[in-house]
């Protein structure tokens, strides 16, 4: 008799920027024989690359791929050097020189093109880190008039923006969140990707209670074990994060969306860690340990 699917158990997916050391069908196909659900696809470099020629071939490639292993996707555009060769996450949509901005901007127009294509359920951003010199007032006011093109496009397209609260970064927490939709006259199409081991490390709120304040916006969620007051991803039990009551809480929003882990400093050990993980979550799911 086949096991019934627990009603709090999570859509799950794995992130691509944690299997850079794998092409990426080999990383699909690892997914699906594992049995996700599927995948935060990191649009770099050796992952559909967003820059190099014939974007929408590839991309047509990879809804194909995506279609026959039974999986669906995340647009991740957290790609560390995919615009800067040396410069971390550069440029952002903060920068102060107007292009650099534009080349993010740039970006995120064909991640959401890339998106519609997948028939991925959302695109995922961030705000980047105030420039030195850059008062508060203005790096808003710049985040907000680069995010309108995005928005533009997202909402002709049909497709979920989901921006990331960094710790460090301008948008760093649920509050900042917050601030940026008043900006922006709180557009529908805008939502949020919520980092669960954010949560751990820097809200004042236990990771559940973000999560059920969080609930009327989430479009894109993340996972992975964390300590407070540190922000490094962390295996599953290697941090401080108590799963089941969290992953209830995650349940009773009714988010249909993927539940992505994200170790992007662990792809040495990348088709271990994507074992070891949906075990672990499937078992923190039922309201216990894999261990």
């Amino acid at each position: 008799m086949t096991p019934t699917a627990h009603p709090t158990a999570p859509r799950l997916g794995y992130g691509t920027n944690g299997l850079t050391d794998l092409r990426l069908d080999d990383a699909l196909a690892l997914l699906a024989d594992l049995g996700y659900d599927g995948v935060g696809l990191t649009l770099d470099h050796m992952h559909l690359d967003p820059l190099a020629p014939d974007l929408p071939a590839r991309t047509r490639r990879v809804a194909r791929t995506l279609q026959r292993r039974h999986l669906t996707a995340t647009v991740e555009t957290g790609a560390r050097y995919v615009l800067d060769p040396r410069r971390k996450h550069g440029p952002s949509l903060l920068d102060p020189d107007p292009g650099a901005r534009a080349a993010r901007v740039g970006l995120l127009l064909r991640a959401i093109q890339v998106a519609a294509d997948l028939g991925a359920h959302a695109v995922h951003l961030f705000s980047g880190v105030t420039p030195p010199g850059t008062g508060a007032d203005t790096a808003w006011k710049r985040l907000a008039a680069s995010l309108g093109p995005v928005l533009d496009a997202a909402d002709a397209a049909g497709m979920p923006l989901a921006i990331e609260p960094e710790p460090g970064h301008l948008l760093g927490t649920l509050a900042d969140f917050h601030h940026l939709r008043g900006l922006l006259g709180s557009p529908g199409v805008l939502g949020l990707t919520l980092d669960l081991g954010h949560c751990q490390c820097l809200e004042p709120e236990s990771p559940a209670d973000c999560v059920r304040a969080a609930a009327p916006w989430l479009r894109h969620v993340q996972i992975e074990d964390m300590r407070r007051g540190v922000h490094e991803h962390l295996p599953f039990g290697d941090g401080e994060i108590d799963f089941p009551p969290l992953l209830d809480a995650l349940a009773a929003t009714g988010y249909q969306g993927l539940t992505v882990v994200e170790l992007p400093r662990h792809s040495h050990a990348g088709p271990h860690l994507a074992a070891a993980s949906l075990a672990f979550l499937r078992a923190a799911a039922q309201g216990g340990s894999s261990s």
